[in-house]
């Protein structure tokens, strides 16, 4: 797809109201350090460094709309309880997103819980109940669907099995949809597509669409075979089936079996990305897209996404930056670390070099400059990790930082020689360099290699370490501490 077309599919689709009905859940990542297996039994330890909540299932496709500039209408259910009180904060704080939660009656919210060291998921613990919501909760979904409807461009149906779509919930959406001629895009879930019913867009996995179709789908060939069936089983319209690594295939009535590849990238972490691709197609349907276009879409979405840590959402901006320059981008600015993952990984394929520094740059000073430009002429790209005012504070004391996070990492983002800031909230960045995986690693000149942070992980991957000289006499301790004495 032509960068420009791409860019008149997302202007077209923002702002546009999309309606999400189906399971939401929280997701909970909680991040970690390994470094030793419990004596107890032989299982890793993981010593906890952060941890983070994110809407999760039908509620994080409604996030992914967000992010790409549309408004999205969530209808959901969840339980009187802890995760469902976290939940609908996270929804209601949430830009772009208006969320219709129905209370459960003797129900949990559904709670996943990933333990994650570097980028490797460890444990995932699920707690929910799955089953039919009791009769008032279906009741107060379907008038909800009923009541929203005419506000939207288009319904999204998101099964994560947890029994939320009932028959009559699906016949609402169907109906609503009907009446105000709006399009139907429904990501399934079990053997029984035909229960959806005559829906505009339907997007299974390709083991899904194998075990519904009860045929193989391990070739292109089979593939095409088994959108051919379930065209001709099912009342949808058309069918796209997602592929991982291979993208996607699709079928609409009337036409043979198409397929879009897309490119090779690393693959950080997958939670989420079929939310990604479900709410990247129902952007680009709503704008008017042809099918095939997007499917395009979707596929360097999902892309993106895979490339994240965490229950990820994609930006309009990372979208277009992929589509126009897959090996290259301008300058990050500052960037959460996995938004950052993702932006290393579209420099990698260009064959780019990457170089890491880290530090509080509370006062910029000649030292610190010294190091930014010998750190940048050693890679191609330099991101610098950035101590969190917290972190400042538990490291240099309470009347530290003289400026704040936002100011701070303004200042880094305009030099020459940086071309993107993370800012970490922990004591030293061995997260983020373990999540953003450098190829140069440098540090000042008060620093031997055997104390520098995350040297360890960067020589493991055969990167290089880089000790830089000092300037005499600059610190920025030493610049507050004369300014304060009038020197």
């Amino acid at each position: 797809m032509l960068p420009a077309r791409l860019r008149q599919i997302v202007e077209t689709a923002r702002d546009k109201r999309i309606l999400c009905v189906g399971d939401v859940m929280l997701d909970r990542f909680v991040y970690g350090v390994v470094n030793r297996i419990s004596p107890e039994a032989p299982v890793p330890v993981l010593r906890q460094t952060r941890a983070a909540s994110m809407a999760g299932g039908a509620a994080n496709v409604a996030r992914n709309l967000a992010s790409l500039g549309l408004h999205a209408v969530i209808v959901g259910a969840v339980g009187a309880d802890e995760a469902g009180m976290e939940l609908n904060d996270l929804l209601e704080n949430a830009r772009g997103i208006s969320a219709r939660l129905v209370p459960l009656k003797d129900r949990p919210t559904t709670l996943k819980t990933r333990l994650v060291a570097g980028s490797q998921q460890l444990l995932r613990l699920d707690a929910e109940q799955s089953g039919p919501p009791d009769a008032a909760s279906e009741a107060a979904i379907i008038a909800a669907i009923h009541q929203l409807a005419p506000t939207v461009s288009a319904i999204l149906i998101s099964d994560y099995a947890k029994g939320l779509l009932t028959d009559a919930v699906l016949s609402a959406a169907l109906t609503a949809a009907k009446s105000h001629a709006i399009p139907v895009i429904v990501d399934p879930k079990g053997t029984d597509f035909a229960r959806y019913g005559a829906v505009t867009l339907l997007k299974p996995n390709a083991g899904e669409l194998g075990a519904a179709m009860a045929v193989p789908v391990s070739s292109t060939g089979e593939i095409e075979n088994a959108l051919s069936v379930a065209l001709e089983r099912l009342p949808a319209a058309a069918i796209v089936v997602t592929r991982a690594a291979q993208g996607m295939s699709f079928i609409a009535a009337g036409e043979r079996p198409r397929h879009v590849t897309g490119k090779a990238r690393e693959v950080f972490d997958v939670s989420g990305a079929g939310d990604t691709s479900l709410a990247a197609l129902a952007a680009a349907v709503v704008a008017g897209a042809s099918l095939e276009e997007a499917v395009e879409v979707a596929i360097l979405a999902s892309g993106i996404a895979v490339g994240k840590s965490g229950t990820a959402t994609v930006e309009v901006s990372e979208l277009l930056d992929a589509a126009e320059l897959p090996h290259w981008a301008p300058k990050a600015g500052t960037l959460s670390v996995d938004a950052m993952v993702g932006q290393i990984e579209r420099w990698r394929e260009g064959g780019l070099r990457i170089g890491f520094t880290n530090g509080c740059f509370d006062i910029l000073h000649p030292g610190h400059i010294r190091v930014l430009e010998e750190a940048r002429a050693r890679c191609d790209r330099l991101i610098v990790g950035l101590n969190s005012d917290a972190s400042v504070r538990r490291l240099k004391g309470p009347e530290r930082p003289v400026n704040a996070q936002a100011a701070r990492a303004s200042v880094l983002a305009g030099l020459s020689a940086v071309d993107g800031v993370v800012i970490f909230e922990e004591d030293t960045p061995l997260e983020v360099i373990t999540a953003l995986k450098p190829d140069v690693l440098v540090k000042g000149g008060d620093y031997t290699r055997g104390s520098i942070v995350g040297a360890d992980l960067v020589d493991a991957r055969g990167g290089e370490i880089v000790i830089v000289p000092l300037v005499p006499g600059q610190s920025t301790t030493s610049i507050i501490a004369r300014s304060r004495s009038g020197v």
